[in-house]
């Protein structure tokens, strides 16, 4: 039987609920109760966050080598003062750290929110309005996490926590 307040698990014969104190009746649940909104979606929303910022690695890496190899030496025909080398090199070697430290906040939130640490909500929210802007996978899992994550579910993120 099932606490019809706080879905705490209760035992046969037990008068009051451990966890909220509310008083058991005839009428409580045999089944288990239905999980909530950020209960369920929590986990795949860790994995997605942890997948979206490996890949989000991968580019950024990939962008500081091409900058620090490509654009590093002067090019044949050009003085070592002259041409895109200039500009390039350090514009896209400032987009890869960029982009490898965005991922690492990425790989932090969804850490954070597998663990189901207290501090992840809020990272992650801030992360997924930020990966709004990069389309079209990052538009789709900024607007997945503030779906699963709105402001009302702070009280239900808070009780998934204690439970961990």
């Amino acid at each position: 039987m099932f606490c019809d307040r706080c879905g705490t698990a209760l035992q046969a014969g037990q008068g009051f609920c451990s966890q909220c104190g509310k008083e058991v009746t005839q009428g409580m649940h045999l089944a288990s109760p239905r999980p909530s909104r950020v209960q369920e979606h929590l986990r795949l929303l860790g994995i997605l966050w942890l997948a979206l910022s490996a890949l989000n690695a991968v580019g950024g890496a990939i962008l500081f080598v091409i900058a620090n190899t490509l654009f590093r030496h002067h090019w044949p025909g050009m003085g070592p003062d002259e041409g895109p080398r200039l500009f390039l090199h350090p514009f896209l070697s400032f987009l890869g750290v960029l982009i490898l430290l965005r991922s690492l906040v990425g790989f932090i939130a969804g850490w954070g929110l597998l663990q189901r640490e207290s501090w992840a909500r809020v990272l992650t929210l801030v992360v997924a309005f930020l990966s709004l802007f990069s389309i079209p996978f990052g538009t789709a899992l900024g607007i997945y996490s503030l779906w699963v994550l709105p402001a009302e579910s702070d009280r239900e993120y808070e009780r998934q926590v204690r439970v961990a």
